[in-house]
């Protein structure tokens, strides 16, 4: 089953609408619903006594209708009786200032009372709904990544070092606490990171995220545990959310999901938001190992631009949910079913809007079910890919910190930067985690590794890619790359300290650019952000700063290491000039984009047989064919080339053939 369906809050709406619901659900082709992510205050209303009477009879209405249940718990947002009760479990500021009820994710995760009250209301709906049939799915909490800072999370976080570090000689090195005299010497004088005088210490700051990671991981697991004892065939899962200020590492916690679901909200208006969407689903999938995982929420209707709300053109839902659908996911769900009437989301998208259903995004999203329908037993083969992108929390962490040479360090940027010039090549990208398991074997699957700001690289980790080159990969990196050990302590000896002897460079200085200024390079691009003095050790120069007291120094260098190539880019580069580098590096690895030929408007992604076209342009785009195909909704068969209408999207089945031409990558 494709899942298809919303984020549904039946207790916000009086119970005359659940049958309208339902009628609408049927309507459209919904197959699961989320239900009681932010339901706790009626689930249970008072500390101890249950209310379920509501959710059996909607759990029951939507079964009569044929409609699957992901049924959350509720313990993103603590009822007002906890927090009354319990004030000891709301979060408190860097600042020392403890928030009050008001808002979701109002608590602290290190608080006994609000991980117990947590467990308590996971185990009664474990125990009242584990067998129902309409149970699809268990959706643990809602976007972890809360944080706090009291002193109760101060000791949890203290037993967190002593497992990490072992005895504080091991700690204070990690920490460089001989900087500024903060050598500790007790256990009991660590303190989260806290508001302080001046810049913090950049260790325990970076330390501090990861145990949260780890924290509200453990919050996850016990839940999790729970509701796999009430009945070990239903899946559980939780859903990510992606963001700065989000402390969980999703490929360590990808391994303790049966499921791995994302949110993933495109914030640009422009074709960037078609950039976006693949960046977040190519995410998703190498969080799940390549395999399938699941599109928990979006906006239907609506994209959130910095300030601003923009109403998606006809077409765009489509798109974006079948590029998700093509990319692993097992459908595409919303956030949400049914716009509120008030609350502090009453102008969140949903499907049916507050024009009701007789409107655009629920029309759009009628014929998007009947598609899904039509798909569904045929999106099963995986996304095959031979470049990956490095991805690692730890060193966005790191790079949020202050005391950095340039206050606009921009990881997410970055990475987003390098999967958007492959993207735009038509190149197949996943993503690969230098912190998970596995990840020395994994490399061997592609051609090319891109490693964009991987500030923080382990012995093991540069020893991987080393081996990956020498056994004849391309790798290509460029600054603030291999810069310092996990730690975060700087590898001496010249940047980047971890990748020097492969990459055959040795940096002697930084030289970030003013903002707003560029330094010109000898082929005709522009450097932008960054520029460095650079030594070649064995490399050869491609490219040489043309401008400023680094005229003739080298700017992008190649470097054979036993059977492979490893590229250094040192400046930073706009979107064009990166991707013509991109281009060139695939050319020399021999890795060709999915379908050769394609308008500069069109995409195409490939989950074995079948490929998915997503015209994002305003005028038609014609796709010659390498092969027989046939149209995998309509199963008509097709001639020698298709053509997309402009804003529209296509999903080709192509004959297997050993001699059908079409690449693999």
């Amino acid at each position: 089953m494709l899942f298809f369906g919303g984020d549904y809050n039946p207790e916000q709406w009086p119970e005359e609408v659940w049958a309208e619901d339902v009628a609408l659900m049927r309507q459209a082709g919904v197959t699961i619903v989320s239900l009681g992510v932010f339901a706790w205050s009626h689930l249970e209303p008072e500390e101890g006594r249950f209310d379920f009477g509501w959710l059996d009879q909607i759990m029951d209405q939507l079964h009569a209708g044929g409609i699957k249940v992901a049924l959350a718990t509720p313990t993103a947002s603590p009822p007002p009786w906890f927090t009354l009760a319990h004030p000891e479990g709301l979060p408190v500021t860097a600042d020392g200032v403890r928030l009050t009820h008001g808002s979701r994710d109002t608590y602290c995760v290190s608080a006994p009372a609000y991980r117990a009250a947590a467990r308590g209301i996971a185990g009664e709906l474990a125990a009242r709904y584990a067998r129902h049939p309409a149970l699809a799915l268990w959706h643990v909490h809602n976007e972890y990544g809360t944080d706090c800072r009291c002193d109760l999370t101060a000791t949890a976080f203290r037993g967190w070092l002593q497992k990490r570090h072992g005895d504080l000689d091991t700690l204070n090195d990690a920490w460089t606490t001989a900087f500024w005299s903060q050598r500790y010497s007790d256990w009991a004088q660590i303190m989260p990171p806290r508001a302080t005088q001046y810049l913090p210490n950049p260790a325990q700051v970076l330390d501090f995220r990861r145990f949260l990671s780890d924290e509200l991981l453990g919050a996850y697991v016990e839940q999790r545990d729970l509701l796999r004892a009430a009945n070990p065939d239903i899946p559980v899962t939780t859903n990510f959310v992606q963001g700065g200020w989000v402390s969980v590492d999703h490929a360590r916690w990808a391994s303790e999901m049966d499921l791995v679901a994302v949110d993933h909200y495109p914030a640009a208006a422009d074709r960037n938001a078609e950039a976006e969407t693949a960046f977040g689903g190519d995410l998703a999938r190498g969080w799940a190992g390549g395999g399938e995982w699941l599109l928990m929420e979006t906006g239907p209707n609506l994209i959130y631009t910095p300030g601003r709300m923009h109403a998606k053109e006809p077409g765009r839902l489509t798109r974006h949910s079948l590029n998700y659908l093509a990319r692993g996911s097992r459908g595409a769900m919303y956030f949400q079913w049914r716009q509120p009437r008030g609350g502090a989301e009453l102008f969140h998208s949903a499907l049916v809007p507050h024009a009701g259903p007789d409107s655009p995004v629920f029309r759009e999203a009628v014929g998007l079910g009947r598609t899904l329908k039509a798909l569904d037993g045929q999106v099963t083969a995986p996304v095959p890919a031979q470049v990956a992108i490095a991805w690692d929390a730890p060193s966005w962490w790191a790079l949020q910190g202050g005391g950095l040479p340039a206050a606009d360090i921009d990881y997410l940027g970055a990475v987003q930067q390098a999967h958007r010039a492959l993207w735009t090549s038509g190149v197949a990208t996943d993503f690969v985690f230098p912190g998970r398991d596995g990840f020395a074997a994994g490399l061997s699957a592609y051609k090319i590794i891109v490693l964009p700001h991987l500030y923080l690289v382990s012995d093991e980790v540069a020893a991987a890619l080393r081996d990956f080159v020498a056994s004849g990969g391309h790798l290509v990196t460029g600054h603030l790359s291999g810069i310092a050990d996990p730690a975060g302590r700087i590898r001496l000896g010249g940047y980047p300290g971890a990748f020097r002897d492969f990459l055959g460079v040795r940096v002697v200085e930084w030289r970030p650019l003013p903002i707003g200024t560029t330094i010109a390079l000898d082929n005709g691009d522009q450097g932008v952000r960054w520029s460095e003095r650079v030594e070649t050790a064995g490399a050869e120069t491609l490219v040489r700063y043309a401008g400023d007291v680094l005229a003739g120094a080298p700017a992008i260098t190649r470097h054979r290491h036993g059977a492979g190539t490893a590229w250094y880019v040192s400046p930073g580069l706009d979107d064009d000039a990166l991707r013509r580098l991109l281009d060139r590096v695939a050319t020399e690895a021999g890795v060709p984009p999915v379908l050769p030929g394609l308008p500069p408007h069109v995409e195409a992604v490939r989950r074995g047989d079948l490929v998915f076209l997503f015209n994002h342009g305003e005028t038609p785009g014609t796709v010659p064919l390498p092969a027989p195909a046939t149209n995998a909704i309509t199963r008509r068969p097709l001639s020698e080339s298709v053509t997309v209408p402009p804003g529209g999207t296509m999903a080709i089945e192509l004959e297997s053939r050993s001699d059908a031409g079409c690449p693999a990558g």
